[in-house]
């Protein structure tokens, strides 16, 4: 696998675990279904785990056996789908502090894969 598949897999690994991390933690504040069924929830942790693997070895083989760049992609993820889901789906706005977060986020994301 080159590591530009691998870079890009990484990212998407990411991103999606951690959409599909939000909606497990979060949707009990908002969807009745999430709150009454914790337990599912619970068992959503094994997949969700095995993604968070995969995206890491992703990052591994991006980063040619460098841990820290793909661990700081996962976090940038993070913090954009964080951001994106709680303004969307808790009508939480971007304030100013969560604004500058997204600008270190996208900082943080463009060092660790244009840095060499």
């Amino acid at each position: 696998m080159s590591k530009t598949t691998a870079l890009i897999l990484c990212i998407l690994l990411f991103l999606v675990v951690q959409i599909v991390t939000w909606f497990q933690l979060n949707g009990q504040f908002f969807n009745s279904w999430a709150k009454n069924n914790v337990f599912i929830l619970c068992l959503m942790g094994i997949p969700i785990s095995w993604l968070y693997i995969e995206a890491t070895k992703m990052g591994f083989i991006a980063f040619e056996g460098l841990i820290w760049p793909g661990r700081l992609l996962g976090f940038a993820a993070g913090i954009f789908t964080f951001a994106i889901c709680a303004n969307v789906f808790m009508g939480e706005g971007l304030t100013t502090k969560t604004v500058v977060s997204l600008v270190l986020a996208t900082a943080l994301t463009l060092i660790q894969v244009f840095w060499r």
